[in-house]
């Protein structure tokens, strides 16, 4: 009994040590930089930092925030139960399902692989046209997060 209890303790302070290194990460760092512009959306620094990842494949996200959460074995579980018990400063849920909303309207818009970019480049001959798309899909990735998420917000369903 005491030995699982110790083996509990060692694992939580090894997840507490791997967020601080990944808090002061250049990934950590650069999301925690840029939070202020994402936070209307709902999204904290590691919601930023998974967002950020995406730009590699939308489906780095996952393994981006098991990674920030500090998770392992059974990545879906484990995750998932991280999310759902992260909060912020003041003891509010960082993961709710008015942010899992905004997060998934987000990546409906958002043009997050970065080899549909180097093909448009390729095809084009410019960084001119690949730029003004991922800005233009940002913008209205953004928009649309935005509305669904202060929309969700002011009629109360944010927690």
């Amino acid at each position: 009994m005491a030995k699982a209890r110790r083996d509990r303790t060692l694992t939580a302070i090894d997840a507490r040590a791997a967020s601080a290194q990944v808090r002061q990460s250049l990934i950590g760092r650069f999301s925690r930089t840029i939070e202020p512009v994402m936070r209307p959306l709902g999204f904290d620094w590691k919601i930023t930092a998974g967002i950020v990842s995406a730009l590699a494949a939308r489906e780095v996200i996952i393994s981006a925030l098991a990674t920030l959460y500090s998770v392992g074995g059974e990545q879906d579980v484990v995750l998932r139960e991280a999310l759902r018990s992260d909060t912020d400063a003041d003891g509010d849920p960082v993961f709710t399902p008015l942010v899992a909303v905004s997060l998934m309207v987000f990546f409906v818009f958002a043009l997050q692989c970065m080899s549909t970019l180097a093909v448009a480049k390729r095809e084009l001959n410019s960084w001119g046209w690949p730029a003004v798309m991922w800005l233009y899909m940002f913008g209205l990735a953004y928009l649309f997060s935005l509305v669904v998420y202060q929309g969700g917000q002011a009629l109360g369903l944010g927690a």
